[in-house]
């Protein structure tokens, strides 16, 4: 009995003894793993020489009382009076209180991309400098010139006379990361060039509407000021991507940072290195969201594509024959989720480029060609043609439908809410403050152009194709309104 329990004792203590070996290992491999994999030193001694920082130097002018001198400000008959204006103004050629010039510096990122000497770097690094100067990993400075820039996703290409020969890296396919992949930042954050973090990729595809084209790789690898403009790589020392913005509420990192994924850098890198500038594709469309409410107004089940909302009368869309109310759904063989993707797609499709267009216009599907023009980047407001039947001449009859008072337009309405001639439809004189139609910020002044894609004149019209659209069991119907200006959107209302 006693040999039984000294047994059963001492297999316990062997079991003891494995387990706590084993929470011991556990305790000891944690660390290990929490370092991420071992390529990470080996992809950062492979690609640092490739990385630089990007040193500007800007001119400010600035008021005296603004720059790093004050003059003092002596009362009148003081003995010091004529000491101060000897040592302050004179210097300064007599303008004491005139503007004064100072320098001021700046450092960022960047990377080799060819060993002739092209640097990559986000555009906000470079910007309104006076002189640019490039910092190789060996602490070697020289000068730097700009080859190009593009705003729209604050890239730059900057180029400069290799002393010696230099150390360039490729970029990789951006579209093949996934969620939970380490990836290596280096740049240079707070003046500490050649500093390596490493993290996972967070988010693939962000838009934090910082512009038109947003499809950030998110990363909770420490990125922070100074690593503007450096590259993100895959572990086989790829860039994947260019480091620019970081959600921070100390200026430090938090573990979000986002990066220009190097699908978009590589087109825009060529393009700035060809041209000198970029040359995106243009459909001349403006485009909204195809919510659920319009989704079930159109027919189209899931809620998808873009909805083109005008047409530019001189654009490519128009003679193709894509009209206001279609909802585009594939692009050049790529199906559209959201209207952000049909805006990317266009941006890096080439120009004069004839694609294929498939819209949805009526619940059928139809496929338009179209020859793609070239983005005018200025921000002037696009013209959009609107097709009516003829203006009603009758006096202005109101009616209440869907929480507005409609109008029929006349010669005092247009005067009173600025319509232009050109604007054809029911105007809207007022909106019942706890309707749908407020909710979704209708107001007085627009201009309902279509309801359920068929033309009004009237608002007996509107009447009349409201009453029949209750008759047949929907329960949204879409418009199409306009401003005073002639700009279109499309607006879902409920029938209940």
């Amino acid at each position: 009995m006693t040999r039984a329990i000294q047994a059963l004792s001492l297999r316990r203590r062997f079991l003891l003894s494995a387990f706590c070996l084993s929470v011991a290992s556990a305790v000891v491999a944690a660390p290990a793993l929490a370092r991420g994999p071992d390529g990470i030193a080996d992809v950062a001694e492979k690609v640092i020489d490739a990385v630089v920082n990007i040193s500007t130097t800007q001119k400010v002018e600035a008021k005296s009382g603004e720059g790093r001198r004050v003059i003092p400000q002596l009362p009148p008959g003081s003995p010091f009076e004529e000491f101060f204006d000897d040592f302050f103004k004179n210097r300064r050629g007599g303008k004491s209180d005139g503007l004064q010039t100072h320098k001021t510096n700046s450092l960022g990122s960047g990377f080799i991309v060819d060993a002739a000497g092209i640097v990559v770097t986000n555009n906000h690094v470079i910007a309104d400098s006076d002189e640019i100067n490039v910092i190789l990993n060996d602490g070697t400075k020289v000068k730097a010139e700009t080859v190009g820039v593009d705003k729209k996703t604050d890239l730059a290409v900057l180029k400069f006379k290799p002393p010696h020969p230099l150390t360039a890296v490729k970029f990789g396919d951006s579209d093949k990361l996934r969620l939970g992949e380490w990836v290596i930042a280096i740049g240079n954050p707070f003046s500490l060039g050649g500093s390596v973090s490493a993290g996972i990729v967070s988010a693939r595809n962000r838009d934090i509407n910082n512009g038109p084209y947003d499809s950030y790789i998110q990363t909770d690898a420490a990125i922070n000021r100074g690593n503007s403009g450096g590259p993100l790589f895959n572990l086989e020392g790829e860039v994947v991507g260019v480091n620019t913005l970081i959600i921070s509420p100390s200026g430090g990192s938090i573990g979000i940072g986002f990066a220009v994924p190097s699908k978009t850098v590589a087109g825009v890198v060529d393009q700035l290195r060809k041209f000198g500038e970029l040359r995106r594709g243009w459909l001349g469309v403006r485009i909204q969201q195809v919510t659920d409410e319009i989704a079930d107004s159109l027919n189209i089940k899931p809620a998808r594509g873009a909805l083109v909302a005008g047409v530019e009368d001189k654009g490519p869309a128009k003679p193709a024959g894509i009209e206001p109310g279609d909802v585009v759904i594939a692009f050049d063989g790529k199906d559209i989720k959201e209207p952000k993707d049909l805006s990317r797609m266009v941006a890096d499709t080439a120009v004069g480029k004839t694609v294929s267009v498939v819209v949805i216009r009526k619940g059928k599907e139809e496929t338009k060609k179209v020859t793609l023009g070239r983005l005018d980047d200025s921000d002037k407001a696009i013209p959009v043609s609107i097709k009516t039947k003829p203006e009603d001449d009758d006096k202005p009859v109101t009616q209440k439908a869907l929480g507005l008072d409609l109008a029929t337009l006349s010669k005092d309405l247009r005067a009173r809410y600025k319509i232009k001639d050109n604007v054809k439809g029911v105007i809207i004189t007022e909106v019942e403050a706890d309707s749908d139609a407020a909710e979704k910020r209708l107001s007085a002044g627009d201009v309902v152009v279509e309801v359920a894609q068929e033309a009004v004149n009237s608002a007996s019209d509107i009447r009349k194709r409201i009453d029949q659209l209750k008759k047949d069991g929907k329960k949204a119907v879409l418009l199409m309104v306009s401003n005073g200006a002639g700009e279109l959107r499309f607006v879902a209302l409920s029938l209940k």
